[in-house]
């Protein structure tokens, strides 16, 4: 092993250097730091440390990457596992982290860097809408240091960063009543007014297919659904296909989002006759309107064949809501009634999550099912009984 070299800079101080094999990178291109230190002894160290490192497969070598261009290189990777649609969302989550951390070396961020930014971004952190340095939903936030923390935790994996420096970084516990005390939350319908808006429906040409969304459909599988997909004899809805909208602007149509959400589901009585009238309705439609006419194939569709898309059928909604007069509330919201109607109910965890296309019971109880003091009136009741005296006092 060769010794240090001695050179000395300009002002003439003395200092010592020497190179040392680190390896080769992902192209085999071979790998050689220079280490430059005071003495020999601290090069020696230095050298020995990077070694020791290497053989166990641990070294980190220096790189001049930002977060942001990691950022672009994450997103890339994530095409193999996620759908377009979901890679924009994740990019929009990143905005934030592009404007503020973009520049930062990613070997020299910190973890109160991220705290920093994650306090900051609380307290100001909206860029459009309302007023200027209004505050960010805490729910926003998390989800935004979420996508940051996998990502740097894929940096960790490929040796970048020896430790997440996000991984325990959360939203401040003060920042989290805050955002709950002020922040003004859309509750879902109650049984009531779901109830009020079916009821309100029967007359209305998609009729059929708003029931969908008071089944715990997502708006996307709605729109995407084909007669194809429907068995009018047996009774049986499949949900195989989904047409979603990105940035409400762009239509694409794919298969569902898990392989747990492709699912069929029996069609309560009310909904399979609806959908018979539906299809009734349709053919009259078709044969009024001839060539005029775009067979398609949808349930979703205007009096001339044409697709409606998600964002139709919401303003459609919205519309009938008005003139209910209910709360405006979005058809995703409805799910959220619906499947916390079903648990309440009783109906078991397992049919729970199937029917909702989940993969576990715990994510669709966590996620949707919201117990309000009216489902709650059986318990008011057995403590009734209790505090009437039924029970007999123990001996």
């Amino acid at each position: 092993m060769a010794e240090p070299k001695r050179i000395v800079l300009q002002n003439g101080k003395v200092r010592y250097r020497t190179v040392v094999d680190a390896g080769c990178d992902e192209n085999g291109k071979r790998i050689q730091i220079t280490i430059t230190r005071d003495t020999k002894t601290e090069v020696k160290e230095e050298r020995a440390r990077i070694l020791t490192e290497r053989k166990a497969g641990t070294l980190i070598l220096p790189s001049s990457i930002t977060v942001g261009e990691w950022l672009d290189q994450w997103l890339e990777y994530k095409r193999r596992d996620v759908e377009e649609t979901t890679i924009r969302t994740y990019r929009l989550a990143l905005v934030h982290v592009r404007e503020r951390l973009g520049h930062v070396r990613l070997q020299e961020l910190t973890e109160d860097q991220v705290r920093d930014f994650v306090d900051d971004l609380v307290s100001r952190g909206r860029r459009k809408g309302g007023e200027p340095g209004s505050r960010l939903a805490v729910s926003t936030v998390d989800g935004i240091l979420i996508r940051l923390r996998e990502a740097l935790a894929r940096a960790v994996v490929r040796k970048l960063i020896p430790v997440n420096p996000a991984r325990s970084v959360r939203v401040a516990l003060v920042d989290k009543k805050t955002d709950k005390r002020e922040r003004t939350k859309v509750k879902p319908w109650t049984v009531a007014e779901v109830q009020q808006f079916i009821a309100g429906i029967e007359d209305d040409r998609l009729h059929a297919p708003l029931l969908l969304s008071l089944m715990g459909l997502r708006p996307a599988e709605v729109c995407g659904q084909r007669w194809m997909d429907i068995d009018l004899k047996l009774g049986t809805l499949e949900v195989a296909n989904t047409r979603t909208m990105v940035g409400n602007v762009l239509i694409v149509e794919k298969d569902t989002k898990t392989a747990s959400g492709e699912r069929v589901l029996p069609l309560p009585s009310k909904a399979l006759e609806a959908f018979k009238r539906f299809s009734a309705k349709q053919a009259a439609e078709k044969l009024a309107a001839g060539e005029a006419y775009t067979d398609a194939g949808y349930v979703v569709v205007d009096e001339l064949g044409i697709v409606l898309n998600t964002r139709q059928l919401r303003e459609h909604a919205y519309r009938t809501m008005r003139r209910l007069g209910l709360r405006q509330v979005r058809l995703y919201d409805a799910r959220h009634s619906c499947l916390s109607y079903l648990a309440v109910n009783g109906v078991p965890d397992v049919v729970l999550a199937a029917w909702a296309g989940h993969t576990n019971a715990s994510f669709t109880k966590r996620k949707y099912v919201h117990v309000d003091a009216e489902d709650m009136r059986a318990a008011a009741a057995a403590w009734d009984s209790f505090h009437g005296g039924d029970q007999k006092p123990p001996v």
